[in-house]
């Protein structure tokens, strides 16, 4: 994530200083037209968002894979950081996806790409550009459109699980079909008629948001479920901002479909509702709808309905900032990690960057200053967590990765910035640097005292881990995999890399070229760690470093509320 820029005035100008972030912007792709590849079938289409930096195109994200279909409608929603003063680059990518093969490589045939700059999509709110093969030729007819829409500061997101049940009766004058049970859950009760001539339908669920000139947005698109009529489809979250624009009584519009694997799929009902009339089934009630057919509606004499939708349970979850919780008496806990690993050199030596100068501080102990004395002003009792990781440590000397730098493992809290100093320096003649560079430790014992807290649904601290080091970490893996974990709970983390080292590695971590993954491919519930060469800042003044280095002001969705002005819907009961 980027800074924030300082409130106050900078009397000096920070050396490739981060912008401040205007909004984030969801952006909503369709194509038309696509060039139809396969033989047999009409292309399978994904397509991949890249952003350029620093002269590379970075892949941020994709979208599903739409079987047999030459005008998608990709219900994937991308979200990017805008930066107004910026001139932020974009590419669009368009493939024929061929299954196992994965998106993107060379088994994918290439069916257009565009570029365009965020600022564009933002002020024109609806792209609509041809795609261009290789070498600037035309995608034939082929198009591709982005609608923008930039997220509102009253942000949060709603989960919902649909399933489906038939008629007592209706179904089985059609086929014979017996009773189905109902499920618990967080559930959508649906009841369909049959579409298939020789087996069930597969049915999938779409829904719509109808905006202001009447255009509608689809907000989400569920999988399908194969020969059921009483499908249970995976439960799902959707942003109020994408559902209704974080308007109670949007109308919205939800379209039952049956699938047909070459994209021909039948309409099996819709009904109308609104988000405040979802609303009335939190807790123990519920909410019905009749499913309609209008064409059936027309040519029956009899027909009431084409099955019944039924909202069994619906939870909201709030999206607080960093800076909520701070403004409604949310503590901050703040830990330190220092890298004591060989790389740094031995500290008797004037060349290492632990040596002690009478003189002057060391790298570490600038950055330390640096940093802290930005974080400090955030936690009211000045007790700080000062860790230690990779060095061999006394009485047996084995190596550790967490250890307390006061070597007190009962309390690891120093008395503010000057108290850490004091225990660092104090602990230097008495362990060995050694190794290897893993952080996924240090990030994992302040995850797990994080997770106490949340557990206790007080929302009463936050978690701010600095860890400052000289290279790029060896556990990479594990630290992504523990990060990941991690953007579940209230914590944020700052790297800072001292010294000369090529941090280019490290920029992994950070989130900013793209959405990090775990080593599985789960993507990060938020971004929750900035990354700073130190190197970059050291030689400006205090208050020019306060600007580039803030703490990240990030949005924690699992704590309750905690005391802030009223957002656009009342908490759940």
């Amino acid at each position: 994530p980027r800074a924030p820029a300082g409130m106050g005035d900078v009397p000096e100008p920070c050396p490739q200083a981060p912008l401040a972030v205007l909004s984030k912007v969801e952006l909503r792709v369709s194509c038309k037209h696509l060039l139809d590849r396969d033989t047999l079938n009409k292309s399978d289409p994904c397509v991949l968002l890249l952003m350029q930096t620093q002269g590379q195109w970075m892949e941020v994200d994709r979208s599903e894979v739409i079987k047999s279909n030459l005008n998608p409608v990709f219900a994937k929603i991308f979200t990017v950081d805008y930066y107004f003063e910026e001139v932020q680059k974009l590419r669009f990518e368009v493939y024929d996806s061929h299954g196992q093969a994965g998106v993107g490589t060379h088994d994918d045939d290439f069916l257009g790409g565009m570029e365009c700059t965020v600022g564009q999509i933002v002020a024109q709110k609806r792209v609509t550009k041809p795609l261009f093969l290789k070498y600037g030729k035309f995608a034939g007819k082929s198009t591709i459109t982005i609608i923008s829409e930039e997220i509102s500061g009253n942000n949060g997101y709603v989960e919902l699980a649909f399933r489906a049940k038939k008629l007592d009766d209706k179904v089985s004058r059609v086929l014979g079909g017996s009773r189905a049970g109902r499920a618990g859950g967080a559930v959508l009760c649906l009841i369909l008629l049959p579409q298939d001539l020789f087996s069930k339908s597969d049915p999938f669920l779409e829904i719509y948001r109808i905006d202001d000139d009447r255009s509608e947005q689809l907000v989400y698109r569920t999988e399908v479920v194969k020969n059921n009529l009483s499908p249970i489809w995976e439960p799902f979250k959707v942003s109020l901002n994408s559902l209704c624009s974080c308007e109670e009584k949007r109308k919205l519009r939800c379209v039952v479909w049956d699938y047909d694997s070459r994209g021909k799929h039948d309409f099996i009902g819709e009904f109308f509702t609104t988000f405040e009339e979802m609303q009335k089934a939190m807790g123990e009630n519920k909410v019905q709808w009749d499913c309609m057919n209008p064409k059936y509606k027309i040519k029956k004499r009899n027909y009431k309905n084409s099955g019944v939708v039924v909202l069994l349970d619906l939870k909201i979850h709030r999206v607080y900032s960093f800076l909520d919780y701070i403004m409604g008496g949310c503590q901050i806990h703040f830990t330190v990690a220092i890298d004591f690993t060989a790389s740094n050199g031995d500290p008797r030596n004037s060349c290492s960057l632990h040596y002690i100068n009478p003189y002057q501080p060391n790298e570490y102990l600038k950055a330390l200053v640096a940093v802290g004395e930005i974080c400090q002003d955030y936690d009211s009792d000045k007790k700080f967590s000062a860790l230690g990781f990779g060095a061999r440590i006394p009485p047996k000397y084995e190596v550790s990765h967490d250890f307390a730098i006061n070597f007190n493992p009962d309390n690891d809290e120093c008395e503010g910035i000057q108290g850490v100093v004091e225990s660092y320096q104090s602990c230097l003649p008495k362990i060995q640097l050694y190794g290897p560079t893993n952080v996924a430790p240090i990030i994992s014992k302040v995850a797990r005292v994080a997770a106490d807290e949340e557990r206790t649904k007080e929302a009463s601290q936050y978690f701010i881990l600095l860890i400052l080091t000289d290279g790029v970490v060896t556990d990479m893996a594990d630290t992504r995999e523990a990060i990941v974990r991690a953007s579940y709970l209230p914590m944020s983390i700052i790297i800072v890399g001292v010294g000369n080292a090529d941090f280019t590695d490290m920029q992994i971590l950070d989130g900013d070229d793209g959405v990090l993954r775990s080593p599985k491919g789960e993507p990060v519930l938020r971004d929750i760690v900035q990354f700073v060469p130190f190197r970059e800042f050291k030689n400006v003044s205090a208050a020019a470093t306060r600007s580039c280095l803030p703490l990240p002001a990030l949005p924690f969705p699992s704590l309750p509320s905690p005391p802030v002005p009223s957002r656009a819907f009342p908490s759940p009961p």
